[in-house]
């Protein structure tokens, strides 16, 4: 039985159906299936009461799971009083629906036997240690959800009994052998086609159109033709990049002088090492080289480290960062000093200090270039905030133009011509920029210039003051503007009934056998091309609508192009395909899922339509 369980909870259907009972465990805790009735209860099922703490635990951790969930975008959904009142409503319904299952289980004599309980139990990842059962993790996590272990266990039970009932409800669909074949016949289906285009293009060039269609179409549509909001620009713009100078080398001195913290190497200490397995075989390699044997020959000879060993048990130079720590509890400070054992988490070492640089500090000439860089930008980004200031003063001291800004910034203004949302000159890209032109707050009256803006900043250290010269509102093109956009439209509009309504007749004569139907048209079907279902254009979709020639007979038909053109279609043949065996095992599957689905809708409903539900008074369900 277990073995079934666990298959049916990898089913994918199961999975969403497993949904409605295992949401209970997420959003309440499987207490709440142990919680008695109350006096205060949110719905009464068949007499069975859902208590109001239960229901509010529910919403509130369905809130939370929302809200990590959906990040930012939960604070504008939970400021709607009728989503939250959703949510509320569908955290009790799912509550209801856990409770009709269980009762309707113990109707049908369903039970889980304490065997079952313990293997589910020993079976659960969460309750494993390295693959076995930790009966310590076990306690310990049920207890950190305030169960003793007949709690558990006995909300478990309920659980896999109403799991046995979905599983049993699932089992009850299958398909014949016959039924798959044949199935697989008609997906695997091909169809042999030929084509015949009426060119709607070709078609509307030959259309004509007089002033009073365009006039009538202008009036029925006007709010087609609506021209977007447009403005006009002056704008100043400060580029700290562009005012770098020369660093002088008193100022990079001076600075190199403030900052040498910043360039000086630490002490480095350069160390040979032998690592060997055990104690023992440290202590006797230490007793050698106490003895005066060579430390170079002894590590090449026994040490368990190949890329040390090759170079006589040479480090290299190590700074305090790159040092482990075996070696700096070493403690050596003296060159040449040799360490006793020291155990590490590779094995035992002998260790010596062979050689110590002192701390160094870089010459300025090694970093000269370096820090006038450095120099270069502060002083650039020094001038930069100084002069965004002295413009800003200018721009909101003298707001009826941008003369003032122009002469503290020292650069004339540029001005653009009209642009929108969508073609924002390259220069102004910037969403704060942008915000501040669309905003409104920058606009005169009727369309009249406005004021200055304050300094905007953007990334890269860039900053602008605006001024909107020219303002239009988003307006309906007048009549002129669009109507040889509107001919156009008539023209296609025309010549898409022309080719449906040629394209019928075309029909209509095939249909009747007269085969020189095309001809006469000026058209001709093209080369027999195979599709199958797995094309999903309009054209396959009208082919596959069709029904199978009979004796030989073409079956004729219309569809539309990708292009809007009018397709004839003449179906030929219709050939049998074929699916692997895996492919209709698992369509054969999806449809027996998609069966146990409305099996499971259904008896929910039926659950539901039978049983006595019964709300609290504060409880609203719309």
């Amino acid at each position: 039985m277990m073995d079934n369980l666990r298959a049916a909870s990898n089913h994918v259907v199961l999975k969403i159906i497993l949904g409605l009972i295992i949401l209970s465990f997420v959003l309440t805790g499987v207490g709440n299936y142990l919680i008695g009735g109350s006096g205060d209860y949110a719905a009464k099922v068949n007499g069975q009461e859902i208590g109001r703490a239960q229901l509010d635990r529910a919403f509130n951790n369905e809130r939370s799971r929302q809200q990590q969930m959906l990040g930012e975008q939960f604070s504008q959904l939970a400021g709607n009083a009728g989503y939250m009142q959703q949510m509320r409503q569908q955290a009790l319904s799912q509550l209801v629906d856990e409770m009709l299952l269980d009762q309707y289980a113990k109707e049908l004599n369903l039970a889980i036997s304490d065997e079952q309980i313990k293997q589910a139990i020993f079976t659960q990842p969460a309750f494993q240690t390295n693959g076995k059962f930790d009966n310590a993790k076990y306690l310990a996590l049920i207890n950190n959800m305030g169960f003793s272990a007949d709690q558990y266990a006995e909300a478990l039970r309920k659980q896999l009994t109403t799991q046995q009932l979905i599983s049993a409800i699932a089992g009850t669909d299958f398909m014949l052998n016959g039924e798959t074949e044949a199935l697989a016949a008609l997906v695997s289906q091909q169809r042999v086609v030929r084509q015949a285009t009426l060119n709607v293009d070709a078609l509307a060039a030959t259309q004509q159109v007089n002033d009073d269609e365009i006039k009538n179409y202008y009036a029925q549509h006007k709010n087609s033709f609506l021209a977007p909001e447009q403005f006009r620009v002056s704008y100043i713009k400060l580029d700290a990049a562009s005012m770098q100078e020369n660093a002088s080398e008193a100022d990079i001195q001076s600075w190199y002088e403030q900052h040498k913290a910043e360039y000086a190497q630490p002490q480095r200490n350069r160390y040979s090492i032998i690592q060997v397995k055990s104690e023992a075989d440290a202590q006797a390699i230490l007793d050698q080289l106490k003895q005066g044997a060579d430390f170079a020959t002894l590590a090449k000879e026994k040490s368990a480290d190949p890329i040390s060993a090759r170079k006589g048990g040479d480090m290299g130079w190590l700074e305090p960062a790159s040092t482990p720590d075996e070696l700096k509890e070493a403690n050596l400070t003296s060159k040449g000093e040799l360490s006793g054992v020291v155990k590490s988490s590779v094995g035992f070492l002998i260790v010596r200090l062979d050689d110590i640089q002192p701390e160094q500090i870089k010459p300025l000439a090694e970093v000269h270039d370096v820090i006038a860089d450095k120099v270069k930008q502060e002083k650039a980004l020094d001038a930069y905030y100084k002069l965004q200031q002295k413009v800003s003063d200018a721009a909101s001291n003298d707001n009826e133009s941008l003369a003032s800004a122009e002469e503290a910034a020292g650069v004339k203004a540029v001005e653009t011509g009209w642009f929108g949302r969508d073609n924002v000159p390259e220069d102004l890209n910037f969403k704060p920029v942008i915000d501040a032109i669309f905003n409104g707050n920058l606009q005169g009256e009727n369309g009249t210039p406005g004021s200055n803006s304050d300094m905007i900043t953007v990334e890269g250290d860039r900053a602008f003051i605006l001024r909107v010269n020219q303002h239009q509102p988003e307006a309906i093109k007048a009549l002129d503007e669009v109507k040889a956009q509107i001919a156009d439209t008539l023209k296609h509009d025309k010549a898409e009934k022309q080719a449906k309504a040629q394209a019928e007749k075309i029909l209509a004569e095939l249909k009747a056998g007269k085969q020189d139907a095309l001809k006469a048209s000026g058209l001709t079907f093209g080369e027999a091309k195979t599709f199958t279902r797995n094309d999903r254009d309009a054209i396959v979709q009208a082919l596959f609508a069709l029904p199978q020639p009979q004796a030989g007979k073409v079956v004729y038909g219309t569809s539309e192009d990708m292009q809007g053109n009018v397709v004839l279609l003449a179906l030929d043949e219709v050939k049998a395909g074929s699916l692997p065996d895996e492919q209709k095992k698992a369509m054969a599957q999806g449809i027996t899922q998609n069966n146990a689905q409305i099996v499971f809708d259904a008896l929910l409903s039926n659950l539901r339509k039978d049983a006595k539900i019964k709300y609290g008074a504060a409880v609203q369900m719309q």
